[in-house]
């Protein structure tokens, strides 16, 4: 098997291919041998010869091209024989068992661009040159086809695979030993997994089985259009350098892409392999398809331990950490294993990684918010520490304790906070998620809902999936716009409506992380959704004494402040998120004076708050304040 980059001159083939042009040298000068020496099967021209199933004649032209090209004393012998240049007259001429046929363009010279006719007037005249990629083939240097570049690349081994994909790897590569004893062309192969379930190592250690190398490139590389070039011109790589093609499809590549690859997988003729989420139809059902899961816990701390095998230090305690809230493929743990110098900085590196594919769905939520910034009553406070809990220990009760192999369905943990605006529904999500040490991210509704048949349904999945993998919290604020009851059905669009949220429901079920879902309308919500939220916390509107509590920490430390009376303050009738805005707004004013925070300050900020809310304030609210 061959591999890119250069390899420098191989001896053998330097002098197989020496013999082989001064062989020819000779026949073209007149004195042919008595009978011509067999060629080094091993050496690059016999290879290539075989490859294309070349006949003498086409061998010998082919030679002839490549002579001109790297010996300045065959090349000059050539052109005073033939007054000039190359031309295919001159072959038929000069070279043993010549055919015109030869320069079809079915012939494999010209299907597989191995040689190129410039323009003449004739096919006879036209000058004739070897393709380059076939030149540095011969001359025993070879190289990815400049044409490629940017498109295609060599894949490069990362990953150990775990136990359950390398199964499927010898299963494929038993599916192409078996045609290739029957005398078959090897059948393309779609391997249907997630983004980051480590296709390209599966892909990679099937070829090795076989004794091919593996390239990938992104399924939006591949031309649109008729794309017959292109076909041809991996064909002929393949070949060349012994290789397969992997070609990932992602979840946001359309309809037109994917008719782009199902086209080239129908016409490919070279073994081919596929990477999606969902199956591509391909006329004739000429894909054999695998499921590749994701490695299960167990297999994530083997390659957990083998990423970190040269990290000083017990990293044990740090593996059941990490595999117990995120759920990474092998690639993506042999990437993190090689970030990290010591256990203590496996989960920051592990949320670090993981963020990227939830970054571009949703929005991270940044705060450092303490339980002493919340004020509930006891029984709510109680409930959102459960959550914790149930989040921290779900790995103990999963795995170790065996719920997960009893029944896979309801093994995520959801949370429905309900109240009026601003009474800390946003706030107890990010205390949750920091007291677990994971990211919150906030669902954007206008980029997830979609007026296209089918489309919420992908959007949700790809925030779903890639929230497995960090281990993330999911909020979904405003719940009851995503999550609102089902219709009766009077249209077609009321039937898709309600196909989204059977979908959703079926989703929140699957989901193993922490979903939130915060609504001010809690009866809006489909009562199905409420059934299977584990968690229902009321957040209700505070009253006075709770009031007094928010007033009491709203300020920071660092804030100036002057003759504030709480007790005065908790008379307004307000929630805990008006009570921070009139805080910040009166802060602002006090800053622009130079001044501490004062009472006046905050009465101007609260008319203008309960303005924005529709109210006035009334005296028993504001009286004394000034």
């Amino acid at each position: 098997m061959t591999a890119f980059g250069p390899r420098g001159w191989d001896g053998a083939n330097q002098q197989a291919l020496a013999a082989a042009l001064a062989e020819l040298r000779d026949i073209i000068a007149g004195q042919p041998p008595a009978a011509r020496a067999p060629g080094d099967p091993s050496s690059a021209l016999e290879r290539l010869a075989e490859q294309f199933a070349l006949t003498g004649f086409e061998r010998d032209l082919l030679l002839l091209c490549a002579g001109m090209e790297l010996d300045a004393g065959f090349a000059q012998a050539v052109r005073a024989a033939s007054r000039g240049e190359v031309t295919f007259g001159f072959a038929l001429a000069a070279l043993p068992g010549a055919h015109w046929s030869a320069l079809a363009p079915t012939a494999p010279l010209r299907l597989w661009r191995l040689i190129e006719m410039r323009p003449a007037e004739t096919l006879t005249t036209a000058p004739l040159r070897i393709d380059e990629r076939i030149l540095h083939q011969l001359a025993g240097v070879p190289h990815l086809d400049e044409r490629l570049h940017g498109v295609v690349s060599r894949h490069r081994k990362g990953a150990a695979l775990a136990e359950g994909a390398a199964r499927v790897a010898a299963r494929i590569a038993a599916l192409w030993a078996a045609a290739a004893a029957r005398g078959d062309a090897w059948p393309c192969v779609q391997i249907l997994s997630e983004e980051d379930a480590g296709a390209a190592e599966l892909a990679a250690a099937a070829c090795a089985a076989q004794g091919l190398g593996l390239c990938v490139m992104q399924a939006s590389d591949l031309p649109t259009g008729d794309g017959a070039a292109f076909e041809r011109l991996w064909a002929r790589e393949a070949a060349l350098s012994d290789v397969a093609l992997l070609v990932t499809i992602q979840p946001t590549d359309g309809a037109e892409v994917l008719r782009a690859v199902a086209r080239f997988v129908g016409r490919a003729r070279s073994v081919v392999l596929v990477a999606a989420r969902e199956p591509l139809h391909v006329p004739g059902g000429r894909m054999a398809r695998f499921d590749l899961l994701k490695p299960s816990r167990a297999e994530q701390v083997e390659l957990w331990r083998a990423a970190l095998r040269r990290m000083p230090g017990d990293a044990d305690a740090a593996i059941a950490d990490v595999t117990a809230h995120f759920d990474f493929g092998a690639a993506a743990i042999a990437t993190t294993g090689a970030l990290v110098a010591a256990p203590g900085e496996l989960w920051e590196a592990c949320r670090a990684q993981a963020r990227g594919r939830l970054d571009d769905l949703a929005e991270r939520i940044s705060g450092d918010p303490a339980w002493d910034d919340l004020v509930l009553p006891p029984e709510q406070a109680r409930m959102l520490r459960e959550i914790v809990a149930c989040v921290r220990q779900r790995a103990t009760v999963y795995e170790r304790w065996g719920f997960a192999a009893k029944s896979p369905r309801g093994l995520g943990v959801s949370a429905l906070f309900a109240g009026p605006s601003g009474t800390g529904k946003t706030l107890a999500a990010e205390i949750v998620a920091r007291e677990l040490r994971l990211d919150l991210y906030r669902i954007d509704l206008s980029q997830v809902v979609s007026k296209y048949i089918g489309e919420t349904e992908k959007n949700l999945h790809r925030v779903f999936a890639a929230a497995e993998t960090a281990g993330a919290v999911l909020l979904f604020d405003e719940a009851d716009a995503l999550f609102g009851k089902r219709s009766e059905v009077k249209d077609s669009h009321d039937r898709y409506a309600n196909m989204e949220v059977s979908y959703l429901l079926q989703r929140m079920e699957q989901y193993r992380g922490l979903a939130i879902l915060t609504t001010n309308l809690q009866q809006a919500l489909d009562p199905a959704f409420r059934r299977r939220i584990r968690f229902i916390v009321t957040f209700p509107f505070p009253d006075e004494a709770e009031r007094a509590a928010i007033w009491a920490r709203v300020f920071p430390q660092a804030t100036p402040v002057a003759g504030l009376e709480v007790a005065r303050l908790a008379r307004l009738n307000v929630a805990g998120g008006n009570i921070r805005n009139i805080a910040l707004g009166a802060a602002f004013l006090a800053a622009d004076e130079g001044g501490p925070v004062t009472m006046g300050h905050l009465l101007r900020t609260a008319r203008a708050e309960c303005a924005k809310l529709g109210r006035p304030l009334t005296e028993a609210e504001v009286g004394g304040w000034v």
